[in-house]
């Protein structure tokens, strides 16, 4: 039964098939981004559900990098469960010098991390590690109520994007580009919020 949902082929879009797995982590994944930018803790469960499916379709694609972003996910989504509280996310600022921290850190592990990718044979190394450490980053930043998780989210999403459709994963790739849509509406909304409380960390 489980092998049937991962490999059952629901229809075919250029010369691509879209199982039955990969559908439904999709339609769970938006539900969770969407609710994402309201700032409702609901969207937690519906996070750790498409993260846990996503990360069974990545490793059947041979995106690693990908693969270890679906634990980052599915933690930081207990996380974010407990951290947010029953009233949601109250989105804050980053203060301009922990950006400018956050940024050295990133582009530090980026270049240390892609050694590693190439030598377990990851499919696209600099995008997937891009991917793999703003995922990471945009998510401690999501479950700490900050605004400027969604801009991290709207990078990640659009390379993703990208890498997808030229790897041939092209109904992933139309998904990430919807991502990529709400990430600039979640960016809005939590901005409007955040202008109303002071930076914290």
């Amino acid at each position: 039964m489980f092998e049937s949902f991962i490999n059952h082929v629901l229809f075919t879009a250029w010369e691509y098939e879209v199982t039955l797995l990969e559908m439904v982590a999709a339609l769970t994944a938006v539900v969770a981004v969407y609710l994402g930018t309201t700032g409702k803790r609901i969207m937690w469960p519906w996070w750790v559900i498409s993260s846990a499916l996503y990360g069974i379709w990545f490793a059947q694609a041979g995106y690693y990098a990908s693969v270890a972003t679906q634990f980052i996910f599915i933690a930081f989504g207990i996380w974010g469960w407990f951290g947010w509280g029953p009233r949601g996310a109250d989105p804050q600022s980053i203060p301009w010098r922990f950006r400018a921290i956050g940024l050295a850190c990133f582009a530090l592990a980026w270049i240390a991390l892609t050694p590693f990718l190439t030598s377990i044979g990851a499919v696209y190394i600099w995008s997937d590690t891009l991917g793999l450490l703003g995922s990471a980053f945009a998510q401690f930043a999501m479950v700490k109520e900050k605004w400027e998780n969604w801009a991290i989210w709207f990078v990640v999403d659009i390379t993703l994007t990208i890498q997808y459709w030229l790897g041939g994963g092209y109904f992933t790739s139309i998904i990430y580009l919807i991502f990529t849509a709400i990430a600039l509406l979640g960016m809005a909304r939590w901005y409007r919020r955040a202008q109303t409380s002071p930076a914290r960390l």
